[in-house]
């Protein structure tokens, strides 16, 4: 359902209506992605490994480490792939999702037609949540090194002392990895510059639960697409 080459039956994605969800891992973009029920573009995870890396990379932190390498050639990371692609004619593309300051600021000026979910949640909660949903993607070495220290800045130590409880140290280590490591790559506050006054963009308080983001997201996207 997506190309970067031109096929017959299929338009671009610039002239077609988009939906882009944006946020971190844990903050439920594949959970509200199935209560809208959208047609769905292949998600940023098959992207990446299509496109970008050429082959799945299992560790999540050498993933975003040969990405990083990649943005450094392409800016505008992902949003760059969307914005040469076609896929065929739907009323509404779903796409998860784009992530970071500069392919946002990429899609907002290249996909003129794409509107933005963003779901906020804080790191500590991220990173409970990855402790327990069973993700086979969320994989990592553990490494070594003070849990303290790794999480300084970025994951309370309230909410690194329930994560003990929750789960075997390791494990903690493992999942703290993933979360410092893309909070380190695509921090919130660039997420806030480039969409925070963009009145194509809707904020979501990812705590709540699914149908009543879903509810809000629908209502939004509907008066968006009344106002046109």
């Amino acid at each position: 359902m997506f190309a970067l080459e031109s096929r017959d039956g299929y338009r671009p994605l610039v002239e077609q209506d988009l939906v882009v969800l944006v946020g971190l891992t844990g903050a439920g973009k594949t959970t509200l992605a199935r209560a809208l029920g959208y047609p769905t573009l292949p998600n940023r995870r098959e992207l990446t490994d299509r496109y970008v890396l050429g082959e799945p990379v299992a560790d999540r932190v050498e993933r975003f480490r040969r990405v990083a390498a990649w943005r450094e050639r392409h800016p505008g990371g992902v949003a760059e792939l969307l914005a040469q692609g076609y896929a065929p004619p739907m009323p509404l593309w779903l796409f998860d999702g784009l992530r970071g300051e500069g392919e946002l600021a990429y899609a907002l000026r290249h996909l003129p037609r794409a509107r933005f979910l963003v779901l906020e949640l804080d790191h500590g909660t991220r990173l409970l949540r990855l402790l327990t949903r069973g993700d086979a993607f969320d994989r990592a070495e553990a490494g070594d090194g003070d849990l303290l220290a790794l999480a300084r800045g970025v994951v309370p130590e309230a909410a690194l002392r329930e994560a003990l409880r929750v789960a075997p140290v390791e494990e903690v280590r493992k999942k703290l990895r993933i979360v410092v490591e893309e909070a380190k790559n695509y921090g919130y506050g660039g997420v806030r510059r480039v969409l925070g006054e963009s009145p194509r963009a809707r904020f979501l308080d990812a705590k709540r639960p699914v149908e009543a983001l879903a509810a809000e997201a629908r209502a939004w996207l509907e008066g968006a697409h009344e106002d046109r």
